[in-house]
């Protein structure tokens, strides 16, 4: 639980700082500082641990990974909170342990969503719903959130798929890697983004912020608790961050939280919820993964 408490504290707190960092950076100079940071950061403790070396066995997946999970996520993110706030931002990213139900319910056989799963679905729909068609209203808003909304498909993809591939990698190497593909993914349009002046403090400040504790060590706690409790339990971070996300938004950028927004919010929470933990496994035995509980977080 207080690795839970730290993901969903600093995740939170990621969208604050790419708002602040938007004002002096287009999303793909943020984004490609922000992997940077956390390759930085996350490198030399995965080559003391000897982690890149299992890592290196699965490079076309990590690949994917860091395409999936983090490079389109993290630019559909920035984009998208070009036009809306960050604590609506926060939110539309809890929608992720919905598309984690339905995935793993579409392509796990071993798992399948019953009535109250399916209910679950229902309910955050309506609330995504409420927040796109009421709260955000349209033109460049609506577009701004269903991006965001895209990203956390991202995100469902990227758990599922190293939770079933990636049991033997280390989760410091896991994210070590992908950090460090998706900065070279990103540097050949670097030349393109670039600012055309220095930025200011704050945004230098929320960069480093956003880049070892948003982006490094949140992706080492999530990848911990991916491998040690699943994909739909560790997505339960999502219930959590939007409240930080909310705090941290109205509190210190001044942006609005509407009786829209909340209700929106509770409906998202709501779903995923019933979506995530009321999935029920079938007769035969659910996927366990038969590797060695990985390190913990140093």
């Amino acid at each position: 639980m207080i690795l839970m408490g730290l993901l969903a504290a600093l995740w939170g707190a990621s969208y604050l700082f790419i708002k602040v960092a938007l004002d002096d950076l287009s999303p793909v100079a943020l984004v490609w500082v922000r992997t940077a940071l956390g390759a930085l950061v996350l490198a030399p403790v995965a080559l003391q641990r000897g982690a890149f070396a299992p890592a290196r066995r699965h490079l076309g997946t990590l690949a994917f990974i860091a395409a999936f999970q983090i490079a389109g996520p993290f630019l559909l993110i920035a984009v998208g909170e070009q036009h809306i706030s960050s604590s609506l931002a926060g939110i539309l990213v809890a929608s992720a342990p919905i598309w984690t139900a339905l995935l793993a319910a579409g392509f796990v056989p071993e798992e399948r969503l019953p009535l109250a799963g399916l209910a679950g679905v229902a309910i955050g729909i309506v609330g995504v719903a409420l927040l796109l068609g009421v709260d955000l209203g349209g033109g460049d808003a609506l577009l701004g959130g269903a991006l965001i909304l895209v990203a956390a498909l991202g995100y469902a993809i990227g758990a599922l798929v190293a939770k079933r591939r990636l049991a033997d990698v280390p989760p410091v190497g896991l994210v070590a890697s992908i950090m460090s593909l998706s900065t070279l993914f990103l540097l050949p349009a670097l030349p393109f983004a670039l600012p055309d002046h220095a930025p200011q403090l704050d945004t230098v400040g929320a960069l480093i912020a956003l880049g070892a504790g948003g982006t490094g060590v949140s992706f080492l706690i999530f990848y911990t608790l991916n491998a040690e409790l699943g994909p739909s339990r560790a997505s339960i971070v999502a219930y959590i961050a939007p409240a930080f996300s909310v705090t941290y938004g109205v509190a210190l950028l001044d942006e609005a939280f509407t009786a829209t927004t909340a209700a929106g919010l509770v409906l998202i929470l709501a779903g995923s919820w019933l979506a995530a933990t009321k999935r029920r496994f079938s007769r035969s035995a659910p996927f366990r993964s038969t590797a060695p509980a990985p390190a913990r977080v140093p």
